[in-house]
């Protein structure tokens, strides 16, 4: 079991922006703004959820994790599976996941959450080149 701290949800954020967009105060074409990276990482990396999009409604939305922190080095910001996140909380003292949900054929996407994972402990002495 991962143990998530620091847990922030977007839930009210996305909430408000789709009652802007059926409304018509925003028009969907601003929310639906998926980078192409981001789609291929839905594609490879994500994982499927049991929510429809809330613009199209013509697939389920896909999960995609993002992870950073300084202790990842040329790992922090790229996109990971559970089963990565998991190893990866065993290894390191401390990063942050962000959770992004992405509609696949409109394009639609939102941070759902954001949340620390890691061991939790101090990284040790840091070596240099000298030592």
């Amino acid at each position: 079991m991962i143990n998530q701290r620091q847990v922030v949800d977007y839930a009210l954020q996305r909430r408000a922006l789709l009652a802007e967009v059926r409304s018509g105060r925003v028009g969907s074409y601003e929310a639906c703004d998926a980078s192409p990276y981001l789609l291929r990482a839905a594609k490879f990396h994500g994982r499927a959820g049991d929510l429809p999009c809330p613009i199209c409604r013509q697939e389920p939305l896909t999960l995609v994790s993002w992870v950073y922190g300084d202790e990842l080095k040329h790992v922090a910001g790229s996109a990971r599976s559970p089963e990565e996140l998991a190893r990866m909380a065993g290894l390191f003292a401390e990063f942050t996941v962000y959770d992004v949900e992405v509609c696949r054929a409109c394009h639609w996407n939102h941070l759902v959450r954001s949340y620390v994972l890691g061991t939790g402990e101090p990284a040790g002495p840091r070596r240099t080149a000298g030592r």
